[in-house]
């Protein structure tokens, strides 16, 4: 018995359905597009497909078997001759289907079924492409990046140099050693400021011999200005004159 075909029949009868499918493949093949309605554009795809993958076969046993549906000669040298040779590359897809507004009268739906004739990209071309934007998207975001950091220690320097210039103001008049020292720089300042504790040492106090400054003040009210307070408390720290 002979196998029923998928999906509702066109037209009345089996040899109706044939006759149906070789002339609009025919004329598919021939004008390279058609106009039908929606049903028989997407019944004739696959009908119209085989074909063409006969066509590109192109041996003597493909050329005859096409001709057993499609009796057109013409139709058939256009197709193993000039359409074959552009579907090279291409595997499968050989046709597409764009719905179009319904037909006027009974309201059908139509369909333009048209051959996919447009050059397929190689691989090697699609792979160097691919591999470009990857490229391209990986430097974007190392600049990014870059970007971000160099921002980042921009703001810090601004931060410390903000942080350095306040410390400056704060020890306004006040002289300031970086290692810190027992020694005052000079006889103008010689109240001793040690920054781990915050606390000052006037001469003569109970700790003042012992303590390692950092900042010397002229006077203690200079120290307290500067936010130290007074070693042991006030009583503990009273200048010698």
């Amino acid at each position: 018995m002979p196998r029923p075909t998928k999906g509702p029949r066109l037209g009345g009868s089996a040899q109706h359905e044939r006759h149906l499918l070789a002339n609009l493949a025919t004329q598919l093949i021939v004008h390279e597009s058609i106009k039908t309605t929606e049903a028989r554009a997407r019944r004739l795809r696959p009908y119209v497909e085989k074909l063409i993958t006969k066509g590109k076969r192109g041996d003597l046993h493909a050329r005859r078997t096409v001709l057993k549906k499609v009796t057109d000669k013409y139709a058939v040298y256009r197709l193993f001759e000039e359409l074959a040779p552009q579907f090279e590359g291409r595997e499968g897809g050989y046709t597409r289907i764009i719905k179009t507004t319904p037909r006027k009268g009974d309201n059908a739906p139509m369909a333009v079924i048209s051959l996919v004739l447009e050059p397929v990209a190689r691989k090697e071309v699609v792979d160097d492409a691919i591999a470009t934007a990857k490229k391209a998207a990986q430097k974007a975001v190392a600049d990014e990046d870059k970007a971000a950091k160099k921002a980042e220690t921009e703001k810090d320097d601004k931060a410390e140099e903000k942080a350095d210039k306040a410390e400056k103001a704060e020890y306004a008049g006040a002289v300031r050693l970086e290692e810190g020292s027992t020694d005052a720089p000079d006889d103008a300042h010689l109240v001793k400021g040690n920054e781990d504790s915050m606390k000052y040492h006037v001469p003569g106090s109970r700790w003042y011999d012992a303590t390692v400054a950092e900042v010397w003040f002229a006077s203690a009210e200079e120290a307290e200005a500067a936010g130290f307070a007074p070693a042991g408390g006030a009583a503990a720290q009273k200048v010698e004159k």
